[in-house]
């Protein structure tokens, strides 16, 4: 008999409060491998301590990199790194191992990087990065699961075209086209704020990035990159969380440390909802009193509805009085968590991409598990809803993503606890 950990949740506890944002995991997923590009040490400030950091930090370690972490700081030295292939027994574990193929290719020409694991959510095909690749000179071929690129002659810039707006392959074009020859355009580039961010971090290193944040990213080849210092933005989707439970347990809770402009999709469907959204400089208070109204919500690329959040706040509209549509434009099998929800009396049905979810008075406690990283998030909301003691299985997936999640919660109020359970 083996055990693994769970989350218990005893429900219908108010978060108040303030409580302050972690930096973002998925901002720190790029700047992590791009500090590879670099020919000396890198420090990256406000990372998240999560499991998927952890991870790069095996990879870059077994690559040849010095990494040192603490306290959410991390110095990177590349200088040592000589090896092109990525270990296929930690590439499984993450989506964005898949980040290393620019990174490598920019450093080496050369790179073999497994086809990335992560969270079971749909499809999520590599094409639109390797046709990048391609389109800056490298040969590639896929063989028994693993990408094989090559430059012989070294990168070198050209335009590329992608065919579907797509935020891995934006980031793996920026990564190999910053030390390529000559100069890159980008097309058709996603918008969300960690694109951003890793331009920022580039250029820090002295790359010549412009246009992030806009459909069109020009880059300057650099032949050589300097060490930086730099911090990352906080976590849009924890952000998102969090303001989700607040909602969810008709609580007062002042989330700081935020960027409010990257919230504005979610802020107006709250608002929508009847809850009151307050924005200041750095800091956002959710307060919600009374019964919510369902909405209807697709999601989209930024600025649209994140489909990152979309799990949780089906979570926050099983409660919402009247019938509430969710639309899934971007991960197709991202709606696992419902069937666990209905364990908890949701009433909830899916057509194709939609999820018609019709609010229900309340939720009931039920052992559920998690399938993936935000169906985790979407669970333990649930949980803070619910009547009685919710446990929560395969809690592993909840800390790929999120820094202590439950110690955020509990300065809130929440009662949250761990435990093990038998297999």
């Amino acid at each position: 008999m083996s055990t693994m950990e769970k989350m218990l949740i005893t429900g219908g506890q108010r978060l108040e409060g303030v409580v302050s944002v972690s930096g973002g995991k998925n901002t720190a997923v790029a700047i992590i491998p791009a500090a590879l590009l670099s020919d000396e040490p890198c420090v990256i400030e406000n990372l998240p301590d999560i499991n998927d950091v952890h991870v790069l930090i095996q990879m870059l370690t077994e690559l040849g990199a010095t990494v040192e972490f603490e306290d959410g700081v991390m110095r990177v030295d590349p200088r040592g790194v000589s090896c092109w292939q990525v270990p296929q027994r930690l590439s499984h574990r993450m989506r964005a191992s898949s980040y290393l193929l620019g990174a490598l290719l920019g450093r080496f020409g050369r790179a073999e990087v497994p086809l990335p694991g992560g969270c079971d959510i749909g499809p999520r095909p590599v094409d639109q990065h390797i046709k990048a690749m391609r389109a800056l000179g490298a040969q590639v071929e896929e063989r028994f699961g693993v990408i094989h690129a090559r430059a012989p002659e070294g990168m070198v810039g050209g335009d590329v075209f992608l065919d579907i707006v797509t935020v891995g392959g934006t980031i793996n074009a920026m990564l190999a086209a910053c030390r390529a020859r000559g100069n890159t355009v980008i097309y058709n580039a996603a918008k969300e704020p960690h694109v951003v961010d890793l331009a920022n971090f580039l250029n820090s290193m002295g790359a010549r990035i412009k246009g992030a944040g806009t459909d069109i990213i020009r880059v300057r080849g650099q032949e050589r990159l300097h060490g930086s210092t730099y911090a990352v933005i906080p976590d849009q989707i924890e952000t998102g969380t969090l303001m989700i439970a607040a909602a969810a347990s008709h609580g007062d809770v002042t989330i700081t440390g935020c960027i409010p402009t990257h919230m504005e999709a979610l802020s107006a469907k709250l608002l929508e909802m009847g809850a009151k959204v307050d924005e200041k400089d750095d800091a956002i208070r959710v307060r919600s009193i009374g019964a919510h109204r369902a909405v209807n919500i697709k999601t989209q690329v930024y600025p649209g509805f994140p489909t990152d959040l979309q799990q949780p706040m089906t979570a926050l509209l099983t409660t919402a009085k009247g019938t509430s549509l969710v639309t899934e434009n971007i991960y197709e099998q991202r709606y696992k968590h419902l069937a666990e929800m209905q364990r908890m009396g949701s009433h909830v049905r899916v057509m194709d991409r939609v999820a018609i979810i019709e609010g229900v008075p309340g939720l009931s406690a039920a052992p559920v598990y998690a399938s993936d990283l935000r169906a985790g998030a979407a669970l333990v909301i649930a949980g803070l809803m619910a009547e009685g003691v919710t446990e929560i299985g395969n809690t592993h997936f909840i800390d790929r993503g999120y820094e202590h999640l439950e110690t955020k919660l509990s300065f809130l109020g929440a009662k949250i606890t761990r435990a093990q359970m038998e297999i």
